[in-house]
């Protein structure tokens, strides 16, 4: 027989031990009337912080219109901050209903989450100073620097195969590099080039991109979630149809 101290302590030891916030079903979902969607909050301009520590961005702005579709508000959805790490894990976890965080779709993520159609089609750009050269990249002559085992790399190398590359270890160096004139452009995904121009308005981006990168929204695989996925699936091509997609990235500066 358990004692009535003993049973006491087990008793509290199993209060103590915190509750897990798992992803709900659509009927939970609109039973509680909030969707949890985990976002970026570190790279403008597709989620981060204002200068007054506001939300803002196009995947922002995606995640409050698809609450808005769905719950009948924008403002019925918790934003969680996710780092590049976690964006896949806190889908799996079911930490976050779904998340809307600069997550391309590709084969690997494919077996452990679902995606919707995309909502935005990156690329690889190159950034140069303003007025540097001529806007034909073929032309050009200089150095391109690219962050170190990044896509981006096979791109320039498979269209532009005599192009000399540089690799570089962070944005800042990047960013170095251009003003010291070591390398004369610098190629990467076209939503964070997009980004540092917004923030260094002397860069200009050219004209030309290469390959596509379908960003989508990650939800959990199960039957349980099945009239979830369908919703916000339908939720992003009517968004898509109806033009709100393309005018929001533009006015993001997002070509």
């Amino acid at each position: 027989m358990i004692s009535q101290k003993l049973l006491f302590i087990i008793i509290a030891f199993v209060i103590s031990i915190p509750v897990k916030v798992y992803s709900a079903s659509w009927e939970e979902i609109s039973k509680k009337g909030e969707l949890v969607i985990g976002v970026k909050d570190n790279l403008r301009p597709l989620g981060y912080r204002d200068s007054q520590g506001n939300l803002r961005g196009f995947e922002i702005d995606v995640a409050r219109r698809l609450a808005l579709e769905l719950l009948g508000s924008e403002n019925a959805v918790k934003l969680i901050p996710l780092s590049n790490q976690e964006r896949i894990q806190k889908v799996t976890d079911l930490d976050v209903d779904l998340a809307i965080a600069s997550i391309t779709v590709n084969t690997s993520r494919q077996r452990i989450v679902d995606f919707t159609d995309f909502y935005y089609l990156d690329g690889t750009g190159i950034i140069v100073k303003k007025g540097q050269i001529n806007a034909n990249i073929r032309d050009f002559k200089g150095k391109i620097g690219v962050i170190g085992n990044s896509r981006t790399i096979t791109q320039i190398q498979f269209n532009l195969p005599n192009l000399p590359l540089k690799e570089i270890s962070s944005y800042q160096e990047a960013l170095e590099s251009l003003e010291s004139g070591e390398i004369q452009g610098f190629a990467g995904d076209i939503t964070i080039l997009t980004g540092w121009m917004q923030e260094n308005s002397n860069y200009q981006l050219l004209p030309t991109v290469f390959g596509g990168y379908p960003l989508a929204i990650a939800l959990p695989k199960g039957r349980q979630y099945q009239e979830l996925r369908d919703k916000v699936n339908d939720v992003v091509r009517k968004l898509k149809q109806e033009g709100w997609l393309e005018e929001r990235a533009k006015y993001w500066g997002l070509p």
